[in-house]
C-alpha cells in the first residue's frame, strides 16, 4: 500500500471530511487533553500542526506535528478504523522520520499513558518515545 505523508496546510472539504472520519473513529484515550475531536483538528489544523497519511488521494491517518529547528514531536497517532492493521501508522512514523533526518532533527512520539501497542510501534521502529503529560 503506497501511503504518502503529506504536511495538511489547507485541507480541501474532503480531507477535511477524511480528518473528521479519522478521528470520530478514535478512542477517548487518544484524544486527551482534547475535549473531542473538533477541538483537536480546530486547535492544530489552523497553525499547520497537522500531518496526514494519504493513499489514493484519501487521508486514511494523521497525526500532530510539533517541529523545532532539531526535534520533531508527534502525537495523537491515529488510523481510520477500517484501515488499521494494514502498515498506515508505521509507514506515517517512517515517512516522518526520513523527513525530519533530512532536515536535520530527531523524532519522537509523546504517547498517552498505559498504551504499551503504541510503545511497542515507536520502539519498533527506533522513534524515541516519552508520555504526554
Amino acid at each position: 500500500m503506497p501511503v504518502y505523508l503529506e504536511h495538511v496546510q489547507l485541507p480541501s472539504s474532503q480531507d477535511q471530511t477524511d480528518l473528521d472520519k479519522i478521528y470520530a473513529d478514535a478512542p477517548d484515550w487518544l484524544l486527551a487533553p482534547y475535549a473531542d475531536a473538533d477541538a483537536l483538528l480546530q486547535d492544530n489544523l489552523p497553525h499547520g500542526r497537522m500531518v496526514g497519511a494519504r493513499f489514493n488521494a484519501r487521508l486514511l491517518g494523521a497525526a500532530i506535528l510539533l517541529r523545532e529547528a532539531d526535534r520533531w514531536q508527534v502525537s495523537h497517532l491515529c488510523v481510520r478504523e477500517v484501515t488499521r492493521m494494514r502498515g498506515v501508522a508505521r509507514r506515517l512514523l517512517s515517512e516522518l522520520q526520513r523527513d525530519a533526518a533530512s532536515q536535520g532533527a530527531s523524532l519522537s512520539m509523546a504517547l498517552p499513558r498505559n498504551r504499551p501497542e503504541l510503545e511497542d510501534l515507536a520502539g519498533h521502529l527506533g522513534v524515541a518515545w516519552h508520555y504526554l503529560d
